[in-house]
């Protein structure tokens, strides 16, 4: 008899949903689906109109969510919604609801990643036997979590809302761009440039496209636009954008590495993965060094990227897998 679970990664922007056999050998995500928020009125209703599609109602869930998960009341960051986890357990009729930070979940998906989806990108392993592991990526937000211990005697993960510590600019470009940034929302986090917005927001300052009246943005361009734009190459205010990205994502990966005390770092979320080569070429490595003394401390940190589709997906299963092992 089959042991199916349900696991969703509820983002900012999208609803990803998956069943998972927690008896199988294998971790494997079976009938992945993936909703736009915007059409649903709450996160019951988008995993009611999943578990009617897939025919199916389990007992068991993870489910993971852009917002700290430490109280009953949930308030998701970036998208309006909230929710008491008692009452949607019992909406949804399950006897176990785990919920995780949605980078949490990200970060339980790297062990249970294959060399196929976790690539290094300044390593000398191909591998992570043993953290800690700083697990960090641009999305909606920007999402930071660690993950602790080894291969050989299992894993465990912090999650953390490090990706609203305050930016630190290096030069008088990303001066500016802070500036701005602090007046319009009152300070200035490293998610407000490093997100999907955050692309948009830096591309707006480069290009002079803020009303210094008024501090509204005259012409905000869809991060969608700006990324194909810069890997083109015809597109210098977008290679401009692009490449201050890469350089902020270099300094803010090398503080997390300091903090975290990391031997390895894996740069996660939608949108890294689409420019691979642009970030391996960019300033992002220089950057990621440029702490003082610490330089040849961080040379030893592997840093990778996870192309995995549903990193989010693969971590609820395995940290609820993880929690079904240790009940039996």
């Amino acid at each position: 008899m089959t042991n199916l679970a349900l696991v969703a990664d509820i983002g900012g922007t999208n609803s990803r949903f998956a069943l998972t056999d927690l008896d199988t050998p294998e971790l494997e995500l079976l009938h992945a689906e993936r909703f736009k928020n915007e059409d649903f009125a709450s996160l019951q209703h988008v995993i009611e109109t999943y578990l009617e599609k897939v025919n199916y109602r389990p007992k068991r869930a993870a489910i993971a969510v852009a917002s700290p998960v430490n109280s009953d009341y949930i308030r998701l960051t970036n998208l309006s919604w909230s929710f008491s986890r008692e009452e949607l357990r019992e909406a949804i009729g399950l006897d176990e609801l785990q919920l995780l930070n949605d980078f949490g979940a990200v970060a339980w998906s790297i062990p249970a990643l294959t060399s196929e989806h976790l690539m290094p990108l300044f390593a000398r392993n191909d591998s992570i036997p043993r953290g800690p592991v700083t697990v960090l990526g641009p999305g909606t937000g920007l999402g930071v979590a660690m993950l602790v211990g080894s291969s050989e005697n299992g894993w465990d993960v912090i999650e953390t809302e490090g990706g609203h510590v305050s930016f630190s600019p290096q030069n008088d470009e990303e001066q500016l761009i802070a500036k701005w940034l602090a007046a319009y929302h009152g300070r200035c986090s490293n998610e407000r440039l490093l997100c999907g917005r955050g692309i948009s927001h830096i591309d707006a300052v480069l290009r002079n496209e803020i009303d210094h009246a008024t501090g509204q943005v005259k012409h905000l361009r869809d991060p969608a636009v700006i990324v194909p734009a810069a890997l083109d190459g015809h597109d210098m205010d977008a290679r401009r954008t692009l490449a201050r990205f890469c350089a902020v994502l270099g300094s803010v990966s090398g503080d997390a590495a300091l903090i975290h005390g990391s031997r390895a770092l894996v740069i996660a979320g939608g949108i890294v993965p689409r420019f691979i080569p642009f970030l391996m070429s960019s300033a992002f490595r220089e950057r990621f060094l440029a702490k003082g003394r610490f330089v040849a401390y961080l040379e030893k940190v592997d840093v990778f990227i996870t192309t995995h589709p549903d990193p989010g997906l693969l971590g609820a299963a395995n940290s609820l897998r993880n929690t079904h092992a240790l009940d039996t």
